[in-house]
């Protein structure tokens, strides 16, 4: 799963590599050693294979130049105050770990292997500092190795990995895609064990967070629930005709659902999670209607396979309200090639299957009443539903759905006011078919709620809540 690494950094190191650095007067400043420079030296600018050589002759010298030893600096920590010589040695650092796996383990087994890197990575406020975004490429490639062969984690990953994520989530809020591409290939190098997935999801509101965004961008839906997640059909728009939404770009696209699809094979972790704070299901259907690219679609099937097996009670549900069933249906008319793809597809199609055959109306209304979003699908605007139901509603499950539905109304809705309508005729019909619970519903301060909703600028929601309040008018003069 190896990616190319991101353009803008590559320049930004390869324009440091053309650097001519003043070595001696660093040496004479006091910023460097001698014996610094003569480790530096033997390794600038040589053929990587003699700089293999050079490095593995000398291991315990390259370690202790790094990263320093017998109460001496390293050569980032005595530079720390000349610019020019800390990007030189971190790019320099950068390309030795990467080149020369003996010298990424020897640096691994010292008791403190990240610590002269970590100060960097917060030296600055500006966080396209470029000291601190070659610190953060170093940092994910030595902890990345650090994480492979130690997949527990060692007690300096514990310490240095949390503050990665950090700095590295400031660069996916940026408006710039080169920096959000940087942060996510980044996570995708650190997010290969079970621990990393686990601190990267303690760290979510950080983490994961920006992410989502990057992904309602796509779809044209703001960061709140929006109904652009819910009012999609079973057709499918390839995204290559009318562009990808919010300026994101295919790459990026990838490597955000590269990201997400690492993650969800912690399914029973994160699943339940993703839906209830950022209604994963039905952005990841939105998703694959517009999905550009066979390996999107890979990426978008196989999360969504994997979360939603792993926690099938609460997800299948919202899969079928977001007609993920029609758009396989859909999808199977594609000249798909790929075999992960089908088989995920395949192991999709048989869930769902294996689900709605077995659902009656009633179970339908109530996985959408916790979906926690109300659309106008068929229940709600029917009278035998109702006059079939109502009583249920609030028996079932020890009267849990009318509590789902005091929780969808005490929210505004701004970008959705569809919903208040919704519930508004909700509440109407329960109180019209089941009087004698009309207390029930008042406890959960839905009567004030639809009284509230009368004043509201929506015309819809105005009238529904308004046949809400006449309802329990009417059985209240009729009592």
């Amino acid at each position: 799963m190896s990616l190319e690494p991101p353009k803008y950094l590559q320049s930004l190191q390869n324009n440091i590599r053309a650097r001519p650095i003043a070595w001696e007067a660093a040496v004479r400043t006091g910023h460097i050693t001698e014996g610094d420079l003569k480790y530096i030296k033997s390794v600038d600018k040589v053929r990587k294979e003699q700089r293999r050589q050079i490095v593995e002759g000398d291991l315990q010298g390259f370690t202790t130049l790094l990263l320093g030893g017998d109460n001496a600096k390293s050569v980032l920590e005595s530079a720390v105050k000349k610019v020019d010589v800390v990007q030189y040695m971190l790019v320099l650092s950068g390309d030795l770990i990467d080149d020369i796996p003996a010298l990424s383990s020897a640096l691994l087994e010292q008791p403190s292997p990240f610590r002269p890197l970590i100060p960097l990575l917060s030296q600055s406020s500006n966080t396209e500092d470029p000291i601190r975004l070659l610190t953060s490429s170093v940092l994910t490639s030595l902890i990345s190795k650090s994480l492979i062969t130690s997949p527990k984690g060692t007690s300096a990953t514990a310490e240095a990995l949390p503050k990665l994520f950090s700095y590295l989530s400031y660069l996916a809020k940026s408006s710039d895609n080169d920096l959000q591409d940087i942060a996510v290939q980044d996570y995708s190098a650190l997010l290969r064990t079970k621990k990393s997935r686990e601190v990267f999801w303690k760290q979510r509101e950080e983490t994961i967070s920006p992410l989502i965004d990057i992904l309602r961008g796509v779809v044209g839906a703001g960061k709140d629930s929006d109904s652009t997640l819910w009012s999609g059909g079973s057709s499918i728009r390839s995204a290559t005709d009318a562009g990808l939404g919010g300026g994101v770009g295919l790459q990026l696209l990838y490597h955000v659902l590269l990201v997400l699809w690492q993650l969800s094979f912690e399914g029973r972790l994160v699943g339940e999670g993703l839906e209830n704070d950022h209604e994963i299901i039905p952005l990841y259907i939105q998703l694959l209607r517009l999905s550009p690219k066979e390996k999107t679609t890979r990426l978008l099937l196989s999360t969504l396979c994997n979360l939603i097996s792993s926690n099938q009670m609460s997800l299948l549900p919202a899969a079928v309200l977001a007609r993920l069933p029609a758009l396989l249906q859909n999808l199977s008319g594609r000249h798909l090639t790929d075999t992960d793809l089908l088989d995920d597809h395949k192991a999709l199609t048989t869930l769902l299957d294996e689900y709605t055959k077995n659902q009656t109306t009633f179970d339908e209304y109530a996985a959408e009443v916790q979906s926690g979003h109300l659309r106008w699908s068929p229940p709600h605007r029917n009278a035998t539903f109702w006059s079939e139901n109502a009583r249920k509603i609030f028996e079932d499950n020890k009267g849990e759905l009318p509590k789902k539905i005091a929780e969808i109304m005490a929210k505004s809705w701004d970008d959705d006011k569809q919903v208040l309508a919704i519930g508004a005729n909700d509440i109407a019909c329960l109180v019209k078919e089941v009087p004698e619970k009309r207390s029930q519903l008042e406890k959960l301060g839905l009567k004030s709620r639809v009284m509230e909703l009368m004043a509201e600028s929506n015309e819809t929601v105005r009238w529904e809540s308004l046949r809400a309040v006449g309802e329990w008018m009417r059985y209240s003069f009729e009592g």
